[in-house]
């Protein structure tokens, strides 16, 4: 069987007699050409596995029995191979490569994107120090050689294994894994942030990113490159142009072949001394121009996503936007006060925006802070890494990202920073209904796809005293991610903690905030506000309240939904998301406890399960219905099923463009489950 770039061997294998593996390519920067002579199994337990080297290079004739290493087996830690000599460094290279035959023949695994790296995963810990340099593996099925010379190799059968070792790169496997991947593209993103990391800690180590041409066909890529070239910084990018994408991808005809006329341009013209006397010119004329080139291009940027707000008013004759008078400041501004307030305290506190700086406020952390504040340019995949960086460095990073953009970096929400428990913080603005910048801007789904991801702490204000508590408490989580949604428009306000900085909130524990008998609204979210009024305008009927606080989707305050369950008869939890959210949540535990299996009647409100149309989002009491409506519902028979599509269509009238999604909703919908119940006005 030959093996080419691409094929995942599996264990067990047959093996033709005298298949040759080619030797790895020139792109892989080796002068020693290695081939492996592959034969079937022994016949004997004389025959053996045998490693020389001849007039055109190095010779495994492999036989299937393990081979013997005597130079391997004296490197358990790259410091091992620092006094090697360069014919000892090729014998190295040499028994490596027939260890991971062996290993791979047993185990299955990636072999010929390990193979190809061989030489370069020795140089590499030869030349560098880790895990005080850093070493960032692109996608990761090429760490074999990597993890055998940093102490793993007795460990090597059983990898991919239970329990075993990874098959990528894991950070809680090892020191020397600076960060954990499987997915490809996301090593200069997290390289960069590594590097900026060091220099804001006045550190002097290396980082390097590994990176192939398949992988460098992504998107994410050429996102961190460009961040890289304006940050400046120091690091180091190792583009392993090996003509193929070694994964299990190939076609009929061989490996699969990278796509992408950059990618390809790029493997042309980087080594070129014309590209390097241009890139010499670029840089100096870059200096000249000064840094207002970049702060330019940000705007245009931001004005092009939508900074400012579907359609404003403006004077004809100024040209400049009215604005409107409030007596609170948006949420917005609450939030990157309160960031600026923990910044002040904490030198490690940093802050990532996508070309969004006036969008998110962080335009006043920046101000304050311009080392601390990054603003990465339209790359929320990118952002998300860097910002993954960052934490794996031992900053605290704040990813300031609208609830409707952070979907273009989910992938690396779970891969990159859920998955490694990375404590990146994530301010998710623009949460809820947002009016009329309509379906595409709606920040819907936050709360569904944010609380779905196991390690994730997922919390939401009710006010913007609550949102500087919950900046304060995110600053305070270090051994996992975070975030927090808050919704556009102004506060209600509330009391503001003192100096605008917040205090840490316990974890997972919401509140009580008005006490009632019978009925209780759970609320989550800026829609708490909401559900305050509507239990005002139900005590006028007679029926008193409790409402509820709860802070936390994730975890849930379980101690807070047993009390609400065992006192009232009728659970109603409201959000400001789509289904699947913080209600699902509710309802996930509280079937699995037995507690519906009780009298309690439980019921959620959430937003439609469709894509909410622009127009003018109402949450004040304004608006009325009249008491003969109210009574309509009322005298209703305790028989009749009043299906959740009713209540949709109720409170979305799609015909005025108009979503009205207030206390009086919450009100009404409440009056509807009560005559469901049979529950009755009092006079």
């Amino acid at each position: 069987m030959a093996f080419c770039g691409g094929t995942f061997v599996k264990p067990n294998y047959s093996v033709s007699t005298c298949h040759k593996l080619k030797a790895p390519s020139p792109y892989h920067g080796c002068r020693n050409k290695f081939s492996v002579r592959v034969s079937a199994s022994a016949s004997s337990d004389e025959e053996k596995t045998v490693i020389s080297k001849e007039k055109d290079g190095w010779k495994i004739n492999y036989s299937g029995v393990k081979p013997e290493t005597p130079l391997l087996d004296t490197v358990n830690h790259p410091k091992h191979m620092k006094n090697l000599s360069t014919q000892e460094l090729e014998q190295l290279a040499a028994e490596l490569r027939a260890d991971i035959v062996h290993s791979v023949s047993n185990t299955g695994g990636h072999l010929s994107s390990s193979l190809g790296v061989v030489e370069l995963a020795v140089a590499l810990h030869y030349v560098f120090n880790t895990p005080e340099d850093k070493i960032i593996w692109d996608v990761g099925h090429q760490a074999y050689p990597h993890k055998i010379l940093t102490g793993r190799r007795s460990k090597m059968h059983t990898i991919r294994k239970t329990s075993g070792l990874a098959g990528f790169p894991k950070r809680d496997e090892s020191v020397h894994d600076a960060f954990g991947v499987g997915h490809s593209s996301t090593s200069i993103s997290a390289g960069l942030g590594m590097a900026v990391a060091r220099d804001l800690l006045g550190k002097k180590n290396n980082i390097i990113s590994v990176i192939g041409d398949g992988a460098l066909t992504a998107g994410q890529a050429y996102e961190a490159m460009n961040n890289a070239g304006f940050l400046d910084t120091n690091m180091i990018v190792v583009l392993n142009d090996n003509k193929q994408v070694s994964l299990p991808t190939a076609t009929l005809d061989g490996p699969a072949i990278p796509v992408g006329a950059l990618s390809s341009t790029l493997s042309k013209i980087q080594a070129s001394s014309k590209f390097r006397k241009f890139r010499e010119t670029a840089k100096s004329i870059t200096k000249q121009l000064g840094g207002q080139t970049h702060e330019v291009a940000a705007k245009v940027d931001e004005y092009a996503r939508g900074m400012i707000s579907g359609v404003v008013t403006f004077d004809p004759k100024t040209g400049h936007q009215l604005k409107t008078k409030s007596p609170t400041l948006s949420y917005t501004q609450y939030f990157v006060e309160s960031l600026i307030k923990e910044a002040e305290s904490d030198k490690k506190i940093v802050a990532i925006h996508a070309a969004m700086g006036g969008g998110t406020g962080l335009n006043y952390f920046h101000k304050k802070f311009p080392e601390r504040c990054f603003d990465v340019g339209i790359a929320e995949q990118h952002a998300v890494t860097f910002a993954a960086g960052l934490a794996a460095e031992g900053l605290k990073p704040f990813c300031a990202i609208y609830s409707s953009f952070l979907q273009r970096g989910y992938d690396q929400v779970v891969h990159d920073v859920d998955l490694q428990k990375l404590p990146v913080r994530f301010a998710m603005d623009r949460a809820g209904l947002v009016g009329a910048d309509g379906p595409t801007h709606c920040g819907a789904f936050d709360i569904t796809y944010m609380a779905c991801l196991p390690n994730m702490v997922v919390m939401a204000p009710s006010d913007e005293a609550e949102l500087m508590h919950m900046v304060a408490t995110a600053a305070t989580i270090d051994d996992r991610p975070s975030c927090f949604r808050f919704p556009r428009g102004n506060g209600i306000g509330a009391i503001l903690p003192h100096n605008n900085k917040g205090i840490p909130i316990e974890i997972g524990k919401g509140r009580i905030l008005m006490e009632g008998s019978r009925l209780a609204i759970l609320g989550y979210g800026s829609v708490v506000q909401q559900c305050r009024q509507a239990s005002e305008m139900l005590k006028e009927l007679g029926i008193d309240v409790t409402v509820a606080d709860a802070r936390f989707c994730k975890p849930l305050d379980t101690d807070l939904i047993r009390l609400l369950a065992k006192e009232h008869e009728i659970l109603l939890t409201v959000e400001e998301g789509s289904i699947g959210g913080f209600g699902s949540h509710v309802s996930h535990f509280l079937s699995l406890s037995g507690i519906l299996d009780g009298p309690l009647k439980w019921r959620s409100m959430v937003l439609p399960d469709s894509l909410v149309s622009s127009g003018k989002a109402k949450r004040s009491s304004s608006v009325q219905v009249e008491t003969q409506k109210w009574n309509k519902d009322l005298n209703m028979g305790p028989g009749r099923d009043i299906q959740f599509l009713e209540l949709e269509n109720f409170c979305w009238n799609c015909s005025s463009k108009e979503v009205v999604n207030n206390c009086t909703i919450i009100a009404v919908h409440f009056l509807r489950k009560l005559s469901d119940y049979g529950f009755k006005q009092k006079s």
